[in-house]
């Protein structure tokens, strides 16, 4: 075989491969016992016509589709590999010559990993973290707590105050008219809490229950709900119960309610703060790995990213994402129509997301080769242990389902990082 590839753009290129008699033989006789199992050829029995008869009626060339499918594949990865490319989307096949007796010509359209020059990716600096706990942090988490064990209390004849829970019905109307989804009866909203159209939850705030009022407000001109989007409405209301968070003090009573392994509120605030301090570590760990790797990204240059990468990528994300929805019982036409948007909406959402991990995931690719990182036959023993018991898992059954070569490729993805990473120092 010969292989030849020519680049006509920044990754895009022209891969001519030649296919050899040999093999294109082997093609054609796997096509003709396929075809012959279904022919009626008058004097044979079905399935039983000889080859030089079928060449007679039908000319070998008849057979040439379907054996060059059947040689393709392999054809293809050898001239990959003679050619030394890496392609990142699927060849878009052209042939170039199929003359009988002679080698078949084949040119395929592809799309190579881009090159990436490597910038500075060890012993980086990065800002260092903060990772010491205030007495305001355990504060914060202690008031977090008493929020959390508030009981309502119904209000007697006082007014509506921020903060304050309020039951009402109401009735939305855009002119005359009422729209859909614009009614409610015995709704609890928290006034501030922001989960009501903005305006609507401050011209509640100073009245009471029994009153009935008018709130006025305007669609933002971004609602999901097209045809309310930028119109004011106007919402009948009436309130029928005022309710104000009561606090539980702050004693040892409410330490051993919050948490019965604590007897005093001083051991839950010892307890607050040392499940803060190992919150912080990790957070600051995650921050310094995060920091490391974007500046190693950020110093590595590539000229142009493939768009077919970055499209794989969104709808990866988009897949896993809808995934998600579907195990929750929301399927992607529901999510959609829940959220008023479309299809492209969330191919739009994660397009940005995607350019990263793309040119991130090329960037440690880089620091693989440069480094000559390996997976020892023992890293792959220890990755298919740790998967087998995070998803409780059988063994076998992890390795059916991820091939050595992807579990490699995942371990020295990790290496990668871990010397991104473990190299980076806090300044």
């Amino acid at each position: 075989m010969t292989a030849n590839f020519e680049k006509t753009g920044t990754n895009d290129g022209v891969l001519t491969f030649s296919i050899e008699q040999a093999e294109i033989q082997k093609g054609l006789t796997n096509a003709f016992n396929k075809v012959k199992k279904n022919l009626n050829v008058p004097g044979f029995r079905k399935g039983k016509v000889s080859r030089q008869v079928f060449n007679r009626m039908y000319g070998e060339e008849a057979l040439y589709e379907d054996a060059l499918n059947d040689v393709l594949p392999v054809a293809y990865e050898a001239a990959v590999k003679e050619a030394g490319i890496d392609p990142v989307s699927q060849p878009k096949i052209d042939v170039d010559s199929m003359e009988k007796g002679e080698a078949w010509v084949i040119k395929a359209e592809v799309t190579v990993k881009p090159e990436v020059k490597l910038g500075d990716y060890k012993e980086l600096e990065v800002p260092k973290q903060e990772v010491e706990v205030s007495e305001e942090d355990v504060d914060a988490r202690v008031k977090s707590e008493q929020e959390a064990q508030a009981e309502l209390v119904i209000k007697e004849d006082e007014a509506a105050e921020n903060g304050d829970t309020t039951v009402i019905d109401f009735e939305g109307f855009v002119g005359d008219e009422p729209f859909e989804g614009g009614k409610g009866e015995n709704y609890s909203l928290e006034l501030g809490s922001g989960s009501f159209i903005p305006g609507f939850e401050e011209q509640l705030v100073g009245h009471k229950a029994g009153e009935s009022l008018d709130v006025t407000v305007t669609f933002p001109e971004d609602y999901q709900a097209e045809d309310l989007a930028g119109k004011e409405a106007v919402f009948k209301v009436t309130i029928h119960e005022v309710k104000a968070k009561e606090l539980p003090e702050l004693d040892d009573d409410f330490a051993k309610d919050v948490d019965e392994e604590v007897n005093s509120l001083d051991e839950l605030k010892a307890k607050y703060r040392d499940e803060l301090t190992k919150q912080k570590a990790e957070a600051a760990k995650e921050a310094k790995d995060e920091a490391a790797i974007k500046q190693a990204v950020d110093n590595a240059e590539i000229v142009e990213l493939p768009h077919v990468m970055v499209h794989d990528e969104v709808h990866r994300s988009m897949d896993e994402f809808l995934n998600n929805m579907q195990r929750q019982g929301i399927s992607p036409e529901m999510y959609y129509q829940l959220t008023g948007s479309t299809e492209e909406d969330l191919h739009t959402q994660f397009e940005g997301e995607a350019e990263g991990r793309v040119k991130t995931n090329l960037v440690m690719e880089a620091i693989v080769e440069a480094e000559k990182i390996e997976a020892s036959k023992e890293d792959v023993e220890k990755e298919i242990n740790e998967l087998a018991e995070m998803y409780q898992m059988p063994k076998e059954q992890i390795s059916r389902v991820l091939t050595e070569d992807m579990l490699e490729h995942d371990i020295k993805m990790k290496k990668a990082v871990e010397l991104v990473t473990g190299t980076a120092v806090e300044k």
